[in-house]
């Protein structure tokens, strides 16, 4: 099969991706083997290609966001059966036996390996997945939509719950992609008034289409005060921007997994009145058993923008420089591989 490879990291302008030759994976122990559909592209995958994350796989095959069908199954996966319809997320692995693992933190596991970081991913006709954390779909999701959901959806609703919004409740939204335009539709359908913040006139356009209640570019403060807000953009320069922004109490997630440096902060105006700066660090498949089970509830969709198996790169390259609002799918055709 031909498959995407992260030969040599570095800018998306340049070269960092090869359309290598690999054999089919042969599951092992308790892996799927997945035949891909479609697969989306994520903010991360960005990050892998780029070297913002470090190696952990030379020449990995990014992609997180996975949509296929099992095509085989290794001697002891359990549950699925050749023919089901998986989705395959970011988390990858957890020992089970930690003390994080134990208390429902899997996602803080110190031996937690990763989809498209640790092994190769869905930039490729078929990938693997241990059973344990493959995902079933709910039907009512098509393969491009549903992709999305996988690591942009399940991230923005753990960045939410880490935000603690207040029933009805004032969220800010900064940056407005992939990942925050369903968490967006989750808070909106859980009654939250959204005001969104970011440079993408489309992205602010989208905002308002979905129900915020405003949408400004990022030299304009949100109209009231918030009572939580989630930083989506990899930007630490708007993490005091946000935190003025907060009302007394108020709460910041910082969703992602790559951020630049954070500037100084001043206590006075950016931390006082008992306000909190939280991370988020991957998810546990509780939040994603919620969140999938949420999006067929409600109706959560991604607005999408389809690309070729074969056009990784360039779907990359439009994800940095925000050429499209919403988020961006792999699609695999049926017929080779």
């Amino acid at each position: 099969m031909r498959a995407w490879s992260v030969t040599a990291p570095g800018p998306v302008e340049g070269d960092p991706l090869r359309w290598v030759e690999r054999p089919v994976p042969e599951p092992a122990g308790d892996e799927l083997l997945v035949r891909v559909r479609a697969c989306g592209v994520c903010r991360t995958d960005l990050h892998v290609t780029e070297g913002d994350l470090p190696v952990h796989r030379p020449g990995v095959t990014p992609g997180h966001e996975v949509v296929g069908v099992v095509a085989a199954l290794g001697p002891d996966a359990r549950d699925f059966a050749v023919g089901d319809r998986v989705g395959v997320a970011w988390l990858r692995y957890t020992d089970g036996t930690c003390g994080y693992c134990r208390r429902g933190a899997e996602n803080l596991c110190p031996a937690s390996r990763y989809t498209g970081w640790d092994a190769d991913g869905g930039y490729a006709p078929y990938t693997t997945v241990p059973a344990p954390f493959a995902h079933r779909l709910p039907d009512a999701l098509d393969e491009v939509a549903a992709a999305p959901l996988l690591c942009a959806g399940i991230i923005g609703y753990r960045a939410l719950k880490r935000a603690a919004l207040p029933a009805g409740g004032r969220l800010g939204l900064y940056g407005f992609g992939g990942s925050a335009h369903l968490c967006a539709q989750v808070a909106l359908a859980q009654g939250a008034r959204v005001h969104v913040v970011t440079r993408g006139a489309a992205a602010r356009r989208l905002a308002l289409d979905l129900g915020a209640a405003s949408a400004q570019d990022l030299d304009r403060p949100p109209p009231e005060p918030l009572d939580s807000a989630i930083l989506f953009a990899p930007v630490g320069d708007l993490v005091p921007v946000a935190l003025r922004a907060l009302d007394r109490g108020g709460v910041l997630s910082v969703a992602g997994i790559h951020l630049t440096d954070v500037p100084p902060l001043r206590y006075e105006s950016d931390l006082f009145y008992e306000k909190e700066l939280r991370s988020v660090t991957s998810n546990t498949r509780e939040d994603a058993r919620e969140f999938l089970a949420l999006a067929a509830r409600h109706g959560v969709r991604a607005t999408t923008h389809t690309y070729p198996l074969t056009g990784a790169l360039a779907a990359l390259r439009d994800l940095k420089a925000g050429v499209f609002d919403g988020a961006a799918v792999l699609v695999n055709p049926d017929d080779g591989a």
